[in-house]
Formats: structure tokens, C-alpha cells, sequence
């Protein structure tokens, strides 16, 4: 049984992280997400906070099978997940003129 992950239609993408592999990933992170190097950018359910990083492996919880996250970018380490959001961060900022990523990333 699946997570049922939902994904951002433009998936950002970490350095670490290939194109052609992506199909792969995400059946890994749907079925068994015990990948180990993968960290996962989110959009946060506490509305105190905007985006949420995990490693891989925290999506094995039982908390996620009942609350799947709406994924936003796949990264190869944590440093390259930071490195997603600046980018998420600065393309909001470019676009809105404000840093509201929940709603820019939800349009």
C-alpha cells in the first residue's frame, strides 16, 4: 500500500538528484521510503510554518501513511534541500514581492 504522496506539478530538483531517475524515486518513496541520501521538501501542515524537510526514512511513520505530505523538491542531501528552498524563497520573492511560499506553491 502506498503513501499516496502528492507531488508540485514542477517538481524542484536538488543537484543530487537526476532527471531520469525521478520515476524511480518516487515509486521507492511511495512503496519504501527507506532511501537513505534523499530528503524530501514540503509544504508544512502547522500553519506557524511554510515548508518542512525530511530525510526519506521518516516517511516509514504511520503519522504519514493517514497524512501523506504535498511534496515541492527532492534533494541528495540535507545542504542541497536547504539550497531548494532559497531558490523556492527567491523565485516567490521575484514573483509576489513577498515570501508567502505556502500560497505561491499552492497556486
Amino acid at each position: 500500500m502506498g503513501l499516496g504522496i502528492e507531488y508540485h506539478p514542477n517538481l524542484y530538483l536538488g543537484n543530487g538528484i537526476k532527471a531520469k531517475k525521478l520515476d524511480k524515486i518516487k515509486k521507492k518513496l511511495e512503496n519504501r521510503p527507506v532511501l537513505s541520501g534523499v530528503f524530501v521538501v514540503s509544504v508544512s501542515r502547522n500553519p506557524y510554518d511554510q515548508l518542512e524537510i525530511y530525510e526519506a526514512r521518516q516517511l516509514c511513520q504511520s503519522y504519514y501513511r493517514k497524512y501523506p505530505p504535498y511534496v515541492v523538491g527532492i534533494a541528495g542531501s540535507r545542504e542541497d534541500a536547504f539550497a531548494l528552498v532559497e531558490r523556492i524563497a527567491a523565485e516567490c520573492l521575484k514573483a509576489r514581492g513577498d515570501c508567502s511560499l505556502k500560497e505561491y506553491l499552492q497556486c
